[in-house]
């Protein structure tokens, strides 16, 4: 009997790595950055803001132009 831990996409992703790194392919990590998301009057769910950097949250949150803002680790 297979455990659920063991099985589904996770478990294959996690085989195929294994495999990459014994046949000793390089593998490329994906490119990330940090995105800031927060909520707006013309739109009060959380969505992308911009990335961190390019865009000040904390001016955002103090103008009151975006509450709920958190940064959160995207790819690029």
């Amino acid at each position: 009997m297979a455990k659920g831990y063991a099985e589904g996409p996770a478990a294959e992703e996690a085989e195929r790595r294994r495999e990459e790194l014994a046949s000793g392919d390089a593998v490329a990590e994906p490119t990330t950055r940090v995105a800031i998301e927060g909520c707006t009057p013309d739109d009060p769910e959380r969505h992308f803001l911009g990335w961190d950097g390019d865009v000040d949250p904390d001016v955002l949150f103090a103008s009151g132009a975006a509450w709920g803002i958190r940064r959160v680790r995207r790819s690029v």
